[in-house]
């Protein structure tokens, strides 16, 4: 057995977005004099999901009773814009509609009534003219209004957790991608593509779009294919339009939301995303392609499930992000208003979705551990708004998995680890 001084940390993180620092920032506050060391492969902070999202901080009212993204981002939301407040990051609870144009759309919306109501959730529905009191340019036939949703700057919300994990006396790498995992009895030893090799008791996986590939560095199966996602955004030109977040209903034989409007905490008013094939991990366009990421998606057989059952869908997301002109027409369907030119284009973001083997989108988050590991396999949104109970579920399993080397946390609160 190693001892102490033989490991250069007790918990080895990878991956520097939100979850990834929520979780080193949990695992000091439940066992304060932990070693915690966080590598990442970006030369800072929230470089991919975390940062290229639409910012808003959700409710909770899409997701299914019981499941893991329902308890964790309506305990999530709250305690979010508690931690936005004590630091001073910039963020508001605006509320949103959730607006239905078409009458087939009407009982999916009652349904997201009910949900909402089982959840707790201050939901208040509405008719035409009382839209038009909230979203004087928003048409539809009806819509609830969901009071708790808001938003905030999550690129903010992951510096300071990186803040906050370096000053308790852990350490955050950048420009440190993992290139080799070597898993021994007595622990885990990573490798940089620099060279720096790292031994910890524990490691997780907090890689994001890539924590699949993690995963089999470690020598685990996670029987998941990420199979990435792009989500095209414009800024509206004129703001003025749109007051606050307004979303369509969600189809729910999907795990996308639907282009929306959002009003981010600057002011300024982004719309989208769509959701088209990225031909890279890290695809934020059409051009950027890389082989052999390409080919890791084709050759996963769900991939060719997914394209079978849903290609209607795919096709008609394609064609808007290829045409401008599509795009905004989606768009007038909430908004009648926008003009094609009102559309200025913003960074686009990939989603790092979770496909099983017979084409299952994975729908809720997925954590998973081995012997010395906790992988975290399946983290979209609403992670960012759900980072802070993510982050002490992931630092619980990963202590308990650190603990079975023999060691002992120097300190537990019992109260932040739950």
């Amino acid at each position: 057995m190693m001892t102490h001084a033989a490991y250069d940390c007790d918990v080895l993180v990878i991956g520097g977005g939100i979850v990834g620092l929520s979780t080193a920032y949990a695992l000091q506050r439940a066992a304060p004099g932990t070693r915690v060391t966080v590598l990442e492969k970006e030369h800072g902070p929230a470089r991919h999901q975390t940062g290229r999202n639409s910012g808003v901080i959700h409710s909770g009212i899409y997701y299914r009773p019981g499941s893991l993204k329902a308890r964790y981002a309506l305990r999530g939301s709250a305690e979010l814009a508690d931690f936005c407040a004590e630091h001073s990051i910039a963020h508001a609870i605006t509320g949103k509609l959730i607006v239905a144009t078409e009458r087939s759309e009407l009982p999916r919306l009652h349904g997201l009534v009910q949900r909402g109501r089982e959840h707790g959730l201050p939901v208040r529905e509405l008719g035409p003219a009382q839209i038009a009191e909230y979203e004087p340019e928003v048409r539809g036939l009806a819509a609830i209004r969901v009071g708790t949703t808001g938003v905030c700057d999550f690129t903010a919300v992951a510096t300071r957790f990186a803040t906050e994990v370096t000053a308790a006396g852990g350490i955050v790498r950048y420009g440190a991608e993992v290139t080799a995992i070597d898993r021994r009895a007595w622990g885990v030893a990573v490798r940089t593509a620099d060279g720096l090799v790292v031994r910890a008791r524990t490691l997780v996986n907090c890689a994001g779009l890539h924590c699949d590939r993690v995963a089999r560095l470690a020598g685990d199966d996670p029987a998941v294919r990420i199979v990435p996602f792009r989500g095209e955004y414009y800024e509206l030109a004129r703001p003025e339009l749109v007051r606050g977040l307004v979303y369509p209903v969600p189809d729910p034989a999907f795990p996308f939301l639907g282009v929306h409007l959002t009003r981010g905490y600057d002011g300024s008013v982004h719309v989208g995303p769509n959701a088209v094939p990225a031909l890279a991990r890290e695809g934020y366009g059409w051009p950027v392609v890389r082989p052999a990421e390409l080919l890791s998606t084709l050759s996963w057989p769900g991939t060719w499930h997914i394209a079978r059952r849903h290609w209607r869908y795919g096709a008609g997301e394609v064609h808007r992000s290829l045409s401008k002109s599509a795009f905004t027409q989606a768009v007038r369907r909430l908004l009648p208003a926008v003009r094609e030119e009102d559309l200025r284009p913003s960074p686009a973001g990939v989603r790092a979705q979770a496909v099983l083997k017979d084409g299952t989108l994975v729908d809720d988050f997925l954590i998973r551990e081995a012997p010395h590991t906790v992988h975290v396999l399946n983290a979209p949104s609403p992670a960012a708004t759900a980072c802070l109970p993510i982050g002490r579920e992931v630092a619980r399993r990963a202590l308990r998995r650190a603990q079975e080397t023999g060691w002992r946390p120097p300190a537990v609160e019992s109260g932040h680890c739950v």
